[in-house]
């Protein structure tokens, strides 16, 4: 059967480009987002993480051009920009920069937001620190969906955030360090709040079956939003790399990971690899499926079908269960 498409709202960058290079151009990123769709992505959010302020300045507004592009229009459907107000620690923050964390600052929000012209659709922040209220206050006053993460939230925090205007968890149970509380954690806080969606990366590497399942059972397929994290070795044949200033290795099963640190440094699959691996797994029909990898991801940015490019080369065979690109007629 075709199917409407797959929307990605987490996608750091694709086959040797990253959206938040200090090098990128114009003609990188129009080739990896070309091969992005032609990949078997609909539409996505190119994805800036925790940077130097130069970078916005100079990244943003090249992505708000490249997306007035004919040939991007409905393809590429806003930015999300993921910190840099998120937590300093270590396994809270991931793979990000620890010197380009900033606190939160509603000015500097307003800068970013500018040098993006209006074009963010989509602010990644931790609930758990100073003035972050402030910070999603002020963002969905501007019609930017906050969702929270590289965090280290309770339940209270999760509470507050929401009484601000918060409508997600990105990537649910990871961006969190390896080790946390039994009881008192982020991944606990995020299951049980029930105003968050959450968006939960499902390229078999990031979280194991079981708590994806959980995740599901808890949130119910129409919270639950599947993103890649793709990062700019997606595509790539498994070696050694450096991806987000460090060394990484991209093993042969996809699995992309930091050696030193043991944590992984985002994905290396597309959203169809992720829908894919999920499918697979016989934990949801093919209507659910189909919400968490078209028609919810939309709705958290506030977008329709109509805001969405027709996508003609993804098929989905209810038999197999497995997502394929069609082949040009």
């Amino acid at each position: 059967m075709k199917i409407p498409g797959l929307v990605d709202l987490q996608v750091n960058g694709y086959r040797g480009v990253d959206f938040s290079s200090p090098t990128l151009t114009r003609e990188d990123l129009v080739r990896a987002s070309q091969e992005l769709i032609d990949a078997g992505t609909t539409a996505f959010l190119p994805t800036l993480i925790t940077s130097p302020l130069e970078v916005y300045r100079r990244n943003l507004p090249l992505i708000a051009q490249v997306m007035d592009q004919p040939e991007f229009r409905g393809r590429i459907l806003g930015i999300h920009i993921e910190g840099p107000f998120i937590s300093k620690l270590n396994g809270a923050r991931g793979a990000h920069n620890l010197d380009w964390v900033l606190e939160p600052d509603v000015g500097l929000l307003q800068e970013i937001l500018n040098w993006a012209n209006g074009k963010v659709k989509l602010l990644t922040i931790a609930a758990d620190i100073d003035g972050s209220e402030e910070i999603a206050k002020f963002a969905t006053s501007q019609g930017v969906t906050v969702s929270l993460g590289h965090q280290m939230a309770d339940e209270e925090d999760l509470i507050r955030l929401v009484q601000a205007g918060a409508k997600a968890l990105t990537h649910l149970g990871n961006g969190i360090p390896g080790q946390i509380d039994r009881h008192n954690n982020p991944v606990w806080a995020g299951l049980a709040n029930d105003d968050l969606s959450a968006t939960i990366i499902t390229d078999g590497h990031h979280l194991p079956t079981s708590l994806i399942k959980t995740i599901l059972r808890t949130k119910g397929p129409e919270r639950c939003i599947v993103i890649s994290d793709a990062t700019m070795l997606a595509g790539f044949e498994p070696g050694q790399y450096e991806s987000m200033n460090q060394k990484v290795i991209l093993e042969e099963t996809g699995r992309l990971y930091n050696p030193q640190t043991g944590y992984l440094v985002g994905s290396s699959a597309t959203i169809l690899d992720c829908m894919n691996h999920l499918a697979s797994l016989n934990l949801v029909n093919t209507d659910q499926l189909l919400k968490m990898g078209f028609e919810n991801p939309l709705r958290l940015i506030g977008l329709s079908k109509r805001d969405c490019a027709a996508q003609d080369n993804v098929c989905y065979n209810e038999r197999t269960k497995t997502f394929t690109l069609s082949s040009p007629s």
